[in-house]
């Protein structure tokens, strides 16, 4: 009789994690198309299988009519998929980013097809100028940041937490942060979160609540078991940056690019 009480009970527990657990939802057909577009650079196409976007995008709960805001986009990697894909919902997409250096990614994009991202609106982030133009409070459905927080940290400046607050402001009560970030295994030494490109979870967690935001879920979509976050020039030593160029390429390319964390926040409601 304990035997059977101790399954029943295992059971219920098992179907109650099970219910609470984060579930990482299909990508949709119009995710599959936006990631599948011909408009892609190819160079970006074959980073698919380190980055997963579809499944990425999914798990955040990105939807075609949200209104999205693309932090630091770069050379415009993610903003390749997500221009088309709230374009074909009728949604918008903002970069935000250090102006004028921090779009001029969005910016080459836009030059090249005004039809496709010509719409994608540029905003300063984080806005430490109150002259700047920047996302409006209380507007975006959806912010993403793709392995951008090391850089707040790492600069002469810690703005980690100034952004995380002003991320805080620009979501509507509900909305959707998505990150995706080098990740740092939790015994090593936290000075190396200042050099080498990698974070804690811990640290990037703490940088959320602080904020005020909730921890809505984490997914291992972007783990790399291969990566062991000790490299000499920290995670530029992989692909795609390779910092020591011909040294142990080989050993590096067989890595892949880095072990990330993707971690879903909301902010609340009330």
């Amino acid at each position: 009789m304990r035997y059977a009480l101790s399954v029943v009970a295992i059971t219920a527990a098992i179907a109650t994690a099970a219910i609470g657990a984060p579930q990482m939802g299909a990508p949709s057909a119009e995710l599959k198309a936006a990631v599948a577009a011909s408009t892609r650079t190819p160079a970006n196409v074959a980073r698919d299988r380190y980055r997963h976007p579809a499944e990425t995008l999914a798990f955040f709960g990105v939807k075609p009519g949200d209104t999205v805001v693309e932090l630091w986009p770069g050379g415009g990697w993610y903003t390749e998929i997500l221009a088309p894909y709230t374009k074909s919902g009728g949604g918008a997409l903002w970069a935000a980013a250090p102006r004028p250096n921090g779009v001029k990614g969005v910016q080459a994009l836009q030059a090249k097809d005004a039809a496709l991202y010509g719409a994608v609106k540029l905003a300063a982030f984080p806005a430490l100028d109150p002259a700047a133009a920047k996302v409006p409070d209380n507007s975006a459905d959806v912010v993403l940041t793709f392995r951008n927080i090391h850089n707040w940290k790492m600069g002469q400046q810690d703005v980690s937490a100034t952004a995380f607050k002003q991320i805080f402001a620009m979501l509507k009560p509900g909305g959707t942060l998505g990150i995706v970030e080098h990740r740092l295994p939790e015994s090593a030494d936290s000075a190396r979160e200042k050099t080498s490109g990698y974070l804690k979870v811990s640290t990037v967690k703490q940088l959320a609540a602080a904020a005020g935001f909730r921890l809505a879920g984490e997914s291992e979509i972007n783990a790399n078991p291969k990566d062991t976050a000790d490299y000499p020039k920290g995670v530029w030593t992989l692909p795609p940056n390779f910092a020591e160029k011909d040294v142990d390429r080989a050993k590096y390319d067989a890595i892949g690019e880095s072990d990330r964390m993707t971690l879903k926040f909301v902010k609340p409601k009330q």
